[in-house]
């Protein structure tokens, strides 16, 4: 995820089926009038069905959150994907001229539409619909796959890095996404003392972790690689959502597939790492960055939390994120992983 920031937009919060329509008609899509929303915090994605019986995806951005050349860069990886076979579900090319008054930046192809919709410019991108089921994890010939298909994405994502995505800095983005949440005095009351401490202690251990492996190299990720966004089908997974797109080690991609125990997870981690040999190398140093990763992930994502809450959907989604309970296991839980990252220092 991006730097945490207040991004709410009155006109995009309210965006409605008439207008998510007439923007498709604009660059040529034209629906029959069935429409349906699709499950997505971040971005509002709609499936649309078309007059000529096909049915799409369309993805409208949330204002202020990535630049033009951010999604841009992103649709580019996931074409460049595509060209080398790699399963994800690329950005349609959008053939004809945009509506009076509308603007786009310039690329080849064509693949983010921007059209005003009463006094909001609505940016947009549009996919074929794909449909699939969650995978099973519990599968061992699965989990083989999915580090199979994990090591094609990272073979094309080590050709060359991103220039406008976000690149991970972890001890930077820990440090940022704390500051945001004390800042803005997010965090309960009656809790801020002790999840500050819980929290600084977390982010120091993160930090001797990572300078005890030393740099890593760093690719182009999925970056944000978990079950939910995975798509298995008959001829395996799919990929399809590289919002998140970003710099980071490879074990980004890989540790969001594991849970359970802590041998459950060594157990899953060796089953996709036998996978994922098959088509690249891995660095096992990079395991010891799993917990740092993880601890990195609740700092943030309670973050993100905080960045969004002025739009009316997340006080509904999220009701528990403003209560002392919440701050109380979130302290708990960092507490959990500072002990984990400090067995891991010793040993």
């Amino acid at each position: 995820m991006p730097a945490p920031r207040d991004d709410h937009s009155p006109g995009y919060a309210d965006l409605t089926p008439t207008q998510v329509l007439d923007a498709l008609d604009a660059v040529g899509l034209r629906g029959d009038g069935r429409i349906l929303q699709l499950n997505s915090y971040e971005n509002r994605v709609f499936q649309v069905f078309l007059e000529d019986g096909s049915a799409v995806v369309a993805k409208f951005y949330r204002p202020g959150r990535w630049s033009d050349a951010q999604i841009l860069e992103e649709h580019a990886f996931a074409l460049e994907l595509d060209g080398a076979e790699v399963p994800v579900v690329p950005p349609l090319a959008l053939h004809r001229p945009y509506g009076a008054g509308s603007t786009a930046p310039a690329c080849a192809p064509q693949t983010l539409a921007c059209v005003q919709a009463e006094h909001t410019m609505h940016r947009f991108s549009v996919s074929k619909r794909c449909a699939g089921r969650a995978p099973e994890l519990d599968d061992p010939s699965t989990l083989q796959w999915l580090g199979r298909f994990i090591a094609r994405m990272h073979a094309v994502g080590r050709q060359k890095p991103f220039e406008h995505r976000h690149h991970m800095r972890p001890s930077r983005d820990a440090r940022t996404a704390r500051d945001f949440l004390l800042n803005g005095h997010f965090v309960a009351d009656t809790q801020v003392q002790s999840w500050r401490h819980a929290c600084d202690a977390a982010i120091e251990l993160l930090e001797q972790t990572f300078e005890r492996i030393g740099p890593r190299p760093q690719l182009r990720l999925h970056g944000d690689c978990h079950p939910g966004n995975v798509l298995w089908r008959e001829e395996g997974p799919h990929v399809v959502d590289l919002d998140d797109a970003c710099m980071g080690p490879a074990v980004q991609d890989l540790w969001m597939l594991v849970s359970g125990d802590a041998d459950s997870m060594a157990q899953q981690m060796r089953l996709l790492l036998k996978g994922y040999r098959q088509f690249m190398p891995f660095d096992e140093r990079e395991l010891a960055l799993v917990e740092p990763l993880r601890t990195l992930r609740m700092v943030r994502h309670s973050a993100w939390l905080a960045a969004r809450w002025t739009d009316p959907s997340f006080p509904l989604a999220f009701p528990w994120f403003d209560t002392a309970a919440y701050w109380s296991e979130q302290t708990t839980q960092l507490r959990e992983q500072s002990a984990l990252m400090q067995d891991q220092i010793l040993g």
